[in-house]
């Protein structure tokens, strides 16, 4: 799916997740956002111990993409939003792309100044690096082989690395 199809599709997704309550408008308790963040350094930390020992290609996807995900979940909550208990994870996804998207552009240009067309494609390879290890670590956990796993894993680790180290940024900008 195009980029600007996925942004409609999204923005579409998120008028009717906020009508259903599948996403609310509320103020971020800290406890809730110390809890995203907690998780997700837990996460990396875990995922450090994997890829040192070299350890279960499937959990270093699963554990890159919940590192993403708490972050993710902390930077909306930061933002004034909660996701709620169904499809959280499409709802998580759509909600980055819709309601911060454009605001993490605007951080990296004026981060990036020098480099704007680099801060865009970083901006935008966050948001997809999300809904891609989202849907990898569907597809990988129940269907694919260790070798395949292997080969995907690294890519999975960076990502949610470069993932981690950019919303930080962000998050900490407010």
């Amino acid at each position: 799916m195009s980029r600007k199809n996925r942004l409609k599709e999204s923005a579409y997704n998120i008028s009717n997740y906020l009508k259903d309550e599948l996403l609310c408008k509320q103020k971020c308790k800290k406890i809730v956002f110390d809890t995203y963040l907690n998780n997700h350094k837990e996460s990396l930390e875990v995922l450090d111990m994997l890829v040192m020992h070299k350890k279960s290609f499937l959990w270093i996807i699963v554990i890159c993409y919940y590192s993403m995900f708490y972050l993710a979940n902390a930077l909306l909550c930061k933002l004034g939003y909660k996701v709620g208990d169904k499809l959280v994870h499409k709802v998580t996804a759509d909600a980055l792309l819709s309601l911060v998207g454009d605001k993490l552009t605007h951080f990296m240009i004026n981060e990036y100044k020098t480099a704007y067309e680099e801060a865009m494609a970083i901006s935008d390879n966050l948001v997809q690096s999300f809904d891609f290890e989202r849907l990898k670590r569907a597809r990988f956990q129940y269907e694919t082989t260790e070798e395949i796993k292997a080969s995907k894993a690294k890519t999975s680790f960076e990502r949610a690395k470069r993932f981690s180290l950019e919303i930080t940024k962000f998050i900490d900008s407010f």
